[in-house]
């Protein structure tokens, strides 16, 4: 891991899933989050202040997929409780970040 590293994440999806996002974390103005289920499948949330829109990445369902996030549900994945309690909380905490910096 990198020396000033605060958090390193290795891909644990299977090749199947094909080649995982490549995000850096310190993008200026966008927030991000990364969380593993119980059965070890990986998922990334994306939120861009500027453009006002949140990402969800889903190893499971393959990483060139990306979600959109809409108040803070995808509806366009099936998500296990964790997933959805995970990924509501991480669009609380994006967008009561921009709400304060308004």
């Amino acid at each position: 891991m990198p020396e000033n590293s605060l958090f390193h994440v290795r891909n644990k999806q299977s090749a199947a899933s094909g080649k995982p996002p490549s995000i850096d974390g310190n993008t200026p103005g966008r927030y991000h989050a990364c969380f593993e289920n119980a059965q070890g499948e990986q998922l990334i949330f994306v939120y861009d202040y500027h453009a006002d829109t949140g990402t969800l990445y889903h190893g499971d369902a393959g990483w060139d997929q990306s979600c959109p996030v809409k108040g803070g549900t995808c509806p366009d994945l099936i998500l296990d409780e964790a997933e959805t309690l995970w990924l509501r909380a991480c669009w609380l905490a994006a967008t009561e970040l921009r709400r304060r910096s308004e």
